[in-house]
Order: structure tokens, then sequence, then C-alpha cells
């Protein structure tokens, strides 16, 4: 091998810097035990909601190290944490270099956010009120369910279908005053679509940049944040963030920052008697018709009365509170810009009494525009204070945020959390105006926040100049520092709705990381002992090299700060099973060359070079699979992508380079290798096995299988994941065993249906429900969690509070685990993008083999055989989903399983393809079938091998690693066992069977004579 010295070089500094990269890793995970060690020591397990001020306090901690700072000479420098002799690193600059750990790993939120296309086109239209616009809207919303176009192309065809003569270029629609210089009245409907269409997706990245600026003004390690397409939606994940409900209200706030003038308490206080005492008449009303108690009240129940008056245990006098305050006015403004006190439960219904068509139409005209808005809810108060701002008919405020040029979380002089902002000049000017107008008329200001006042301050001073100004209000540092945050960022062109969302606890992240690393080194201790076991001292050479492939991997991954998931590991462990077949496939071929009598030099020469086709078309198409799969996966699937394809370039570097490096050695300085065992020495050997002969009988059997598989998914059909048809599912752990159908029972009756299944232990279960699935909001989300724990409650530990439910109490984590939500329509388009991967993968494949071995025949033969085993593994799926003890739902994670099958089923029958095509070139003279036969009788032992060890590897990860990757194993071990039988009985032979029918046999071996006189 030549450039030897370059290799090792490469191969030295790549492990060095794999090794220099993960130490980060290693001293991030220190400072983070050590946290979590003194936030235990803080605070005891008996305090009220222990783990989650041990969160908090864990969160401390690591942020003291972040922002405290020693004094350095006249400087002030953040303080170092690890120091390595050549440089000093802070625990900043720990965070960042160490690798990241994916949502599953390490806690946190994934969501999907869909940005409101019709948002954007009410805005684009100026909120038109024009029918056959606001009816396309509505239809367009309606298509959508079962659409796999966006919202745009769903609104050009509702409004194509009714638009009679009424045109997008209409001045009532698009050719408003705002979009004046683009949407002329003459333009047509499919130059104003183009315009629109622009637009669209120029507010999209507007939405995907102020996102962007908030989340990374959050402080969480590694967001991941990209846009989908152009669906619309936005991927947001954020690994490590404990906070979910402060996540939330950051990436769905609109921030719509408005000034109005307000009304005083005086003003509206005529108004709020007047609804008031009309509740008081029609209360009265409704008493005076209803049914007199019945005269026939036995003596015991008067007497029981009378005693209850005597002893004050009911109110004696009826005018009591419901009967002269139904409003439920709890205290009056003191003259200022609080027009009244209420209970904050009742907030809803004094809204609904105040915007009545009825008690409106008694405002004085000059108030007939009026808009009531509720101040910021102290979380500590039980009252709601209510404002009421001076509207007009267009809604319209006379300043909004979009002047905003700079904003800050500062202090007010009462030393309260405020934000300190900055306007343009346009801004400034207005700003003036409105301060000018307060002061002469001793009025007030409410800065109103998502239809939420903050504050409404009177202007005692004069007229503010500059633009500069403060909002000041009851809010906490946090909420100033969000506040502050999103002000800076700016609006979103749109409201924006969470449409997948998975929440997982960090609790259960560490334990998918300790079975994870559990099933990881089971795995490799296994292979490292089987390598040596069959190969002797080579494969002690295979086993170094695949010890330096694995370094590498996780070196990459760190350096190129990809994310670390759970099938992420899946996708290395199965990268030592690709490892392992490049070895395998290089130490049989340098066997067969040593049979042949060569010198041991030669051997291990020719051996190397004749195995490095069949690596290279193995490993491709598998590499082509996971390609596919990192183009159409998000989060975790991307990550098992991610690790795949990076495993794949490492192992053929460290089996090509460093395997043949250390041999090379090792023979140079006199060794012998005999690349086997005392007990593998002769095994496989001489097996002469006629597998085309009994090609009829694999027919028979692989048909009823796959007749079996469709009759099954025809009847019984699949258990199809809230990823394919919506819904939101929980995991849930309880301190005893459940019963399933007693849980299901119960949740019935709160949900109507719900899916209750085991998953992992007999104590943890898995709960689906499709109640208001429609409704994406974070209400609707906060509801159904709601009565889930209230559903469950008799079955979880006396006393627990729904925060410790949500947070996973005590040590056992009891408790909600994981949370996800996927909507009906995403859960369409996750559908249809699977379909598409899987095609796609199949479409790549065909082409790459044809283009290698230059016959349709191959290529028919390798595709049959992945449709052949596809059938088979969606088949056992749907014939035992119903009876395992663990989840086997049809979800993302099962099209990444099927896609991998896919390449595992491919590089099989490659390499049998690749020995097909080199005995051709070899063996001219013999017969078809013999070439066939004795192809795949020398790969037995490669094929047999690499499958053991695979197989090996996916059994320890699947009994010892983490049960929410058991359904991905599960398919995995189906498929390879499948895939292995496929490539012999299925690919060959039918590649066999239309070669000979198509007269292609003389074709290939033209061929072959062509290529043998070319290398002459």
């Amino acid at each position: 091998m030549q450039n030897k010295g370059i290799i090792k070089l490469f191969a030295l500094l790549f492990g060095l810097v794999s090794i220099y990269q993960l130490s980060f890793t290693f001293k991030a995970n220190q400072i983070e035990d050590n946290a979590e060690a003194a936030a235990i020591s803080k605070i005891a397990d008996t305090e009220e909601d222990y783990q989650t001020k041990r969160n908090l306090e864990t969160i401390n901690y690591l942020d003291s190290l972040k922002t405290s700072k020693v004094q350095v000479g006249d400087n002030f420098e953040s303080i170092g944490v690890y120091d390595l002799g050549i440089a000093e690193y802070t625990y900043a600059d720990v965070e960042n270099n160490a690798m990241n750990l994916g949502l599953d790993l390490k806690g946190g939120i994934n969501v999907i956010l869909q940005i409101s296309v019709r948002d954007i086109l009410k805005g684009l239209a100026n909120n038109s009120k024009d029918p056959i616009f606001n009816k396309a809207l509505d239809d367009a919303e309606l298509l959508q369910t079962n659409a796999q176009e966006s919202y745009l192309e769903s609104f050009f065809r509702a409004f194509d279908a009714i638009k009679g003569d009424t045109k997008l270029a209409s001045p009532d629609i698009f050719a408003n005053r705002t979009l004046s210089d683009e949407i002329k009245f003459d333009m047509s409907d499919n130059e104003v679509k183009g315009i629109l269409e622009t637009k669209i997706d120029e507010s999209i990245v507007s939405a995907f940049e102020v996102l962007r600026k908030r989340i990374d003004k959050f402080g969480v390690t590694s967001p991941n944040i990209q846009r989908l397409g152009n669906s619309g939606r936005i991927l947001l994940e954020l690994p490590g963030a404990k906070d979910i409900e402060r996540i939330r209200d950051l990436v769905t706030t609109t921030a719509q920052l408005e000034f109005w003038e307000t009304y005083k308490t005086e003003e509206v206080l005529p108004y709020l008697m007047e609804v008031n005492q009309n509740l008081v008449e029609e209360n009265k009303k409704n008493e005076a018709t209803e049914e007199v108690a019945d005269v026939t009240e036995n003596e015991e129940g008067v007497t029981s009365s009378a005693i209850d008056e005597l002893t004050g245990q009911i109110e004696s006098d009826s005018t009591n509170v419901a009967d002269i305050n139904p409003l439920g006015i709890q205290g009056y403004g003191n003259g200022g810009s609080v027009v009244g006190m209420f209970l904050a439960k009742d907030r809803d219904k004094v809204m609904e009494h105040l915007n009545s068509s009825k008690n409106r139409a008694a405002l004085p005209a000059e108030m007939r525009y009026v808009k009531f808005v509720w101040g910021l809810q102290n979380e500590d108060s039980e009252f709601s204070e209510l404002y009421a701002i001076k509207g007009n008919r267009d809604g319209e405020p006379q300043l909004s945020g979009d002047v905003i040029t700079s904003a800050d979380q500062d202090y007010d002089q009462l030393s309260r959390p405020a934000v300190s902002m900055q306007m343009n000049s346009k801004g400034a000017r207005i700003w003036e105006e409105m301060t000018k107008k307060a002061y002469e008329t001793q009025g007030f200001i409410a800065i109103v926040l998502d239809n939420t006042v903050y504050s409404a301050p009177s202007v005692s001073s004069g007229p503010i100049a500059g633009g500069r100004s403060q909002i000041s209000g009851s809010f906490s540092l946090t909420e100033a520092v969000d506040l502050a945050n999103v002000l800076r960022a700016g609006k979103l062109p749109a409201s924006a709705q969470i449409v997948q969302a998975d929440e997982v606890g960090p609790s259960l992240g560490q334990e998918a990381i300790d079975s994870g690393m559990k099933s990881f080194l089971i795995a490799l201790v296994f292979v490292l002992l089987w390598m040596i076991f069959y190969y002797g001292k080579a494969g002690g050479f295979a086993d170094i090299a695949l010890l330096l492939n694995i370094l590498l991997i996780f070196g990459v991954l760190a350096s190129l700060g990809a994310v670390l998931t759970l099938p992420g590991i899946a996708g290395i462990v199965l990268t030592i099973g690709i490892s392992v077949d490049a070895n395998v496939l290089i130490f049989e071929r340098i066997k067969e060359e040593l049979a042949k009598g060569k010198s041991q030099k030669e051997s291990i020469k020719d051996g190397f070079s004749n195995a490095l086709s069949s690596i290279l078309d193995a490993n491709i198409t598998t590499g082509l699979t996971a390609l596919i799969l990192f183009v159409f996966g998000t989060g975790p699937i991307k990550g098992f992508a991610t690790t795949l394809i990076i495993g794949i370039l490492t192992s053929l570097f460290t089996a090509i380079f460093i395997t043949r490096l250390l041999v090379d050695w090792y023979v140079n300085r006199g060794g012998k290798l005999d690349f086997s065992t005392s007990i593998t020495k002769n095994l496989f050997t001489n097996v002469n096995i006629d597998f085309l002969k009994k090609r009829k009988i694999a027919y028979v059997i692989s048909g009823i299988m796959i007749v079996g598989s469709l009759g099954s998914l025809f009847t019984t059909g699949l258990d199809e994941g809230i990823d394919f048809v919506g819904g939101r599912t929980y995991q849930v752990r309880f301190a005893q065993d459940m019963s399933v159908e007693e849980v299901k029972t119960d949740l019935h009756g709160v949900f109507e249906s719900a899916e209750v299944k085991t998953i992992g232990g007999p104590n943890q279960l898995k709960i689906s429900t499709k109640y208001k699935i429609e409704d994406s909001s974070i209400e609707a989300d906060e509801e159904v969690q709601s009565m889930l724990f209230t559903a469950l409650q008799k079955y979880l530990p006396e006393g627990m509070t729904y925060q410790q439910f949500l947070d996973g109490s005590g040590d056992e984590k009891i408790g909600k685990m994981m949370s996800s939500k996927v909507s009906p329509t995403i859960a369409d388009d996750i559908k249809s993008a699977s379909v598409w991967a899987i095609l796609g993968s199949l479409v790549v494949v065909f082409l790459y083999i044809l283009f290698r071995f230059k016959k349709w025949q191959f290529s028919l033969g390798a595709v049959a055989a992945v449709f052949h085993d596809v059938f088979i593994v969606l088949g056992i799926y749907s014939i035992t989903w119903r009876f395992m003890p663990f989840s086997m739902e049809i979800d993302q994670t099962f099209i990444a399983a099927i896609l991998t099958v896919i390449g595992y089923s491919l590089n099989d029958t490659v390499v049998v393809f690749d020995r097909i095509r080199e005995y051709f070139n070899e063996n001219l003279g013999w017969k078809f079938d013999t070439t066939i036969n004795k192809s795949i009788n020398s790969t037995i032992s490669r094929t047999l091998n690499t499958s053991l060890t695979t197989l090996v590897v996916l059994l320890a990860m699947f009994l010892f690693g983490a049960d929410s990757l058991k359904d991905l194993l599960f398919a995995l071990i189906v498929g390879v066992i499948v895939g292995t039988y496929s490539s012999v009985f299925i690919a060959t032979p039918i590649m066999y069977d239309t070669a000979k029918k198509g007269n292609a046999t003389e074709a290939l071996k033209d061929k072959a004579k062509d290529e043998e006189l070319e290398e002459a």
C-alpha cells in the first residue's frame, strides 16, 4: 500500500482531534453532575415540589458559571473551568464544544410550528370584508384537511371555484393602498398569484428570522431551527430545555405591541353599573318565572331550614351578593386607567356581559368603539384589573410595535423589572403627540401586548420626545427578559400554532442514555470477541480498527456540532455491523487467495484489492438509503441517518486503510496470519449447495408469506401511530403495575376514545387520544393534559399535585415521562413523505445497480428482493402488534427501520452480484447456473458472518436498550433475517430467471469478454 506515511499521519491527527473534541463532553458531564449534586445537598427530598426546585437550583448553578467574572488586572474575565495547559476554557466554551445530545437523551422540547398563511393573506388584503375573499379563506381551511398542497394553493383553488367576476386584483382585496406599488387593477389573477407567492414566502422567512432571534436569546444549548420546505412550517428543537411553558409562550407569541389612549374610571363606571343592573333585573325576572317550591315539603325539612338560619349557616337576608352584584365587581379604579377589579376566575363571564350586543347598545355614541382589555395577571393575586381603551372604527392603534428599534430589560423607579424601548423617528413623532395629549388631558396611555395591558401610565412631566419609553408592570425578571427579547426580535407576521410537539422529561433521557450505553457495550464486547474467535490475530487487528472507528464517529459528531439521538446510538451500533462486514469481506478474500497457493503478502495485497469493489458497492447502496432518510426525516430520524452516513465513511477508512496498516506491519515484522483459528479454519470452505435448484421452493415459501402478509394488512391492518393519524400521546409511569383495560375504561369516560398500551415495564403506560386534536392551541394541550391527570389521579400516589405529575415525582420519577402531539394535517404530510422516501430509495437503488452492473435484470432482482422484505416486515407487524409486549406503532421511526432494512438487504445482494460479475470475467466457459451457484457458495461465509454479528448487536440493544427503540430494533431484526434470505433465494434467482428468458446470458458473457480485452 502506497502513501502509508500520509495515512498514518492522518489517522493520528484524526484520532487526536476526536479525543480533544470528546474531552469537552466529559468535562461538561462532570460539571453538570457537580451542579446536580449541589442542588441535592441544598434541597431535601422532604420539601414540597423538591424535584422542580432542584432543577431550578441546577440551572442557577450552571448560569452562575457562565455569568460570574473575576478581575484579571484591569479587566473582568469569565471563570475558567477547564485547563488543558495550552489553553483555559470557560463553561460556555466547554458547553459549546461538548457533544450535543438530542431531545430523547437530554429531555426538552421539539416542536413544528405552523405559521398561519391565512393571517398573512388577511393582512395583505387589509382585513378585507369582501365575501368572496373570506369564503375562499374558509373553503381553503376545509381543503387543507385532506390536501397535500400548501394553504396558499388551496386558497387559489377555492377562490377560482367561486370568484365569478371578482378578481384578486380588486381594490377590495389585494389592489389596495398597501400593495399599490406591486398589484395593479388591470392585473390578471395569475400575475397576482405570483406576487402573493413571493409575499407569503417573504413573510415566512421573516417569521423564521424572528423565531431564530428569540431562541438565540433564550440561552438553550445547541438549539436547532429550520424551515420545512414551503409549507409555512418551522422545526424547532431545544434539547435540555426544562421550562416547557416558557418556551411555548416564547415561540407562539405574535408580539402585537400597541399603544392606546384609555378611558378613565369615571367615564366607564356608568356603563358597568348599567350592565350590572340589567343582570339584576334579568335574574329577578327569571326567579319570578320559576316554579314555587313544593308546598308539601316535609316537616323535618322545614325544621332543618329554620335551625340553619338561626345558627347562621345560610343567609337570612335575601339580598345577598349574587342578587345585587351579578357582574362580580370587586372594586373600582380610583380615577385612574383601571376601570374595575374582578375575580380572575370570572374574566370570561365578565367579558361576555360587557361585550354583548344588547348591553353595548346602551353605550354613548362617543364610546361605541370602546374595547375592554384585561391587565397582566399577577400569579399571586386572585383579582384581575380591567381597562377600557379608546378603540376606533378600523380597530387600528395610533402606534404599533413596528416602530420599535431596540428593547432591553431594565428596572423602573421602584426597582421592579421593566423593559425600555427605543422607537424610530416616525414612532417618536407619534409618541410625542400621544404623550402631549395625555399630559394636557391628564389621561393615560395603555401599552398592550397581545391583547393584554402591561401598564397604562399617566404622563406627568410633559410630552416625551426622542421615542424612548418604558414598559413596567407586575411581571417577573424572567418575563421582562423574554418580553425584551420578543420586542427586539420583532413580531411574527402571523400567528403560530404548534402542530407537532414532543416533550421528553430529563429523567427519561438519562434512562435512555444508561440503557443505550449498556446495550452498546454488550454488543461491542461480543463483536470484538467474535472477530478474534473467528479470524484469530487478524480479528484483533480488525478490532483495533473498529475501536478507532467508534472514536472517529463520536469525534466527527462532536466536531460538526451534530446532535446525538437515541436512534443515532442505534445507527452507531448498526455501523459496527457495517465495519465488521468490510473486514469480513477482506479477510474472506485473503483466505481465498491463500487457498490458491499464493504467498502471504501477495494474498493480502490481492485480497484487499478484490474486496474493494464489493465493499464500495455495498456501502454506497446503504449510504444512498441513509441519505434519503436524512432528506425526508426530522429530529431523531435525521440523527439516525447522520450517524449512519458518518459511520459508513469512517468504516470505509478504518477497514480499508487502518486494518491494512496493522496487517502489513505485522507481516513485515515476520509474523504469520492464517485469518482463521483451529476451529474456524475449514468452516464454509467446501460448501457446494445448488441454490438455484431450490429457488422454486423458495418462491412458494415467499409467496405464502407475502399472501399471508397482504391478507393481514387488508384485514387486521397496522397500528398506525399519531405520526400518521394525528393525536396526542403521553408516556406515564406509576408506582405499581397497571391494568391496561381498567385504565382504558376510565379514559374512555373522559376522552370518549383512547388507546392504552404497556411500554417497558408493567408500571408504564403509553396513552394516546384524538380528543380535540383539531385544536392545536396551547389551551387545548393544557386542557387535555389536565383531564388526563384527573382521570389517572386515583392510580397516582396520594397527595401528588398536577405540577409533580408533569415533572415526574420522587426518585422513581412517577408521572408524565414524555408527550407528543401531531395535528391531522401534518400527519397526512408525514405519511406522504414516508411513502415517497421508500419509493425514492427504491428508484435510486434501481438506477445505481443498473449503472454498476449494466443489466436491468440485476436491478429487477435487487428491487424485487427489497419489496419482498418490506411486505414481510409489514405483514409480521400486522400479525403481531396486538399481542407484543411493546409498542409496534407505524411511525417515523418504523419508516427509518424500513429504509435501513432496504439498505441492509441491498448490501447483501450487491455482494453476491459482485461475485457473479467477477466469476463471469474469470470463468467464461462455465454454465450460467454454475456461475451463480458458485458465486453464492463462495460468499456464504461472509453472508452468515455479517448477519450473525449484526443480529447479535441488534438483539443486545433489543434486550438491554431503551424501551422506545424496541419497535425499531424488532423491525431491523426481522429485516436482517429476511434480507439475508432474500439476497440468496429471491434476488439472485429472479435475476437468473429474467436473464435466461431475456437471452441476457450471452450478453453478460459478451460484456465480460469485452472487459477482458480492454484490460489486456
